[in-house]
This record gives C-alpha cells, structure tokens and sequence, in this order.
C-alpha cells in the first residue's frame, strides 16, 4: 500500500530509543525525511549509525531537552535549515517521576507539565503555521493508556497526558479547514526501557523480581503479552499517511485490550 509518505519531512521527538526510535524507524523505511532529537547525544549518535546501516539514508538529529524552550525552538529551526517545513510532527516523551500524589513536591509538577504538556505545546506552535501556509499537515502525539483508564502511582502522568489528548481535541477543531489532522495515540504496556525501570521500582516495593512484575503485567491483558513499541509505530505511520485523511481529534488506544470501558 502507498502510503504518500514519501519524501515528506517527519520529526520525531525523544526518538534515540524505545517507542519514539521504532517509529522514526518506520518513516525512514517509508522514504521520509526524518529528524530524531533527545537529551542524549551517545544515544542519537548509537540510533543514527543503527538506521544508517539498515537503510540508504539515516536521519538528521539534534540534542533537545523537552523541558527547555530553546532546545525546541533550536532542533525546529535546525530541521527546518536541513530539509525543510516540517510536515509531519510526532509528539514523544520520556514519562515523568512515578509517585503517588503525597509523595510528589511542585517541582516535579513544574517539571512534568514542562516535559508531557509544554513541550507538545511549544512545538505545535513551531510547526503548526508551515503546515497553515502549505495546507497539509499531521501532528500526532504519543501520550499513554494512562488517558483512558489512570495507572496507580503515575499520577503526573495520568493527569499531564490527559492534558495533552484536550489540548490535542481542541487543536485538530482549530486547523482541520488546513488539512491538518491531529491524533493522539495512548500505548498500553509495551517492552520500552520505561516500562522496565517501572517494574524495577514496583519490584522494590511488592518484594518481588522485575521478571514476576512483567509477567504480571502481562496477564492483565487478554492477549497475554506486552506490546512492541514497532507495534505502536505501525499506528504512528498509519495516522500520518494520506489514508488517514479524514481521521482527526481521536486517542487510539493500542493496549491488547487491557482497557474495560466502551469509549
């Protein structure tokens, strides 16, 4: 299937590792122009060299902390220089510190809103208006399971990616007349170094292994097994192409059914 991809300029952020480099992955292999970013260097440099060897091209990238206005405003004004308007923006991060809310002090608020919220926001406003002038755009937001059915101890997130799926519905009202889509995708549990470090601190806490914690979590889904982030690519590349044209404003939720609720 011709997706209409090829050729187009795609960044992905928070993309030297897990979900994010699976789906910058995925565009490269559909032809697309592709800028990945992260805090780590080592890690872009390692995913770069990865790419490059698999496929003709490897991708452009640059070191951008999420929660910094200038690293974003820096990565967009370089991608720009190297190829171009941007049409096709992935909305990635890192999930903040896990805690229940009494454990949490305002500045691991401040710093969550900036990292999960702030940062969809301020590159939204970056791309957003190249995406006006050229009448084609797609904006999609990795976000978690978290925004349809909250996770115990990871209260910054269930309520920072709830944030961004309103910011999202209310974005994709204001530029659907532009053939923007805007789309929110929420994986369910899925084999990333996130969902790892998570099951090593609910390990400490339950007295149990990592590996009994895993296998848990796998059993509370009725296909029995945790996703892969190519799995969650899938989806990203899908809401990109010119097939999704007419799907604007939804969360897909791709968690093996783990979710109970109709909606």
């Amino acid at each position: 299937m011709d997706l209409g991809l090829k050729g187009k300029t795609v960044l992905v952020t928070a993309s030297s590792k897990g979900i994010g480099k699976a789906v910058a992955d995925m565009f490269l292999a559909e032809e697309c122009n592709v800028a990945i970013c992260s805090r780590n260097r080592d890690d872009l440099i390692k995913t770069t060299d990865e790419m490059k060897s698999k496929y003709k091209s490897e991708p452009f990238w640059c070191v951008c902390d999420l929660n910094k206005a200038s690293d974003i405003e820096g990565t967009v004004s370089s991608v720009k220089k190297e190829y171009g308007a941007i049409d096709i923006l992935v909305n990635n991060c890192g999930g903040p510190v896990a805690g229940y809310f009494r454990e949490l002090s305002e500045p691991s608020w401040q710093s969550a809103f900036e990292q999960v919220l702030l940062s969809v926001v301020r590159f939204c406003n970056l791309v957003v208006p190249d995406m006006i002038i050229k009448e084609w755009g797609r904006i999609i937001n990795i976000t978690s399971i978290s925004v349809k059915q909250p996770i115990d101890n990871l209260v910054l997130s269930n309520s920072l990616r709830t944030g961004v799926v309103g910011f999202a519905k209310s974005l994709s009202n204001e530029v659907a007349k532009y053939n923007i889509t805007v789309n929110n995708i929420a994986p369910g549990f899925t084999l990333t170094n996130r969902l790892y470090e998570l099951a090593v601190e609910r390990a400490k806490r339950e007295e149990k292994s990592h590996e009994e914690v895993l296998a848990d979590m796998a059993k509370q889904v009725p296909m029995g097994r945790l996703a892969l982030p190519t799995e969650i690519a899938a989806v990203a590349v899908f809401l990109a192409s010119t097939k999704a044209s007419y799907l604007t404003g939804n969360t897909i939720h791709i968690d093996g059914g783990w979710v109970r609720g109709l909606l």
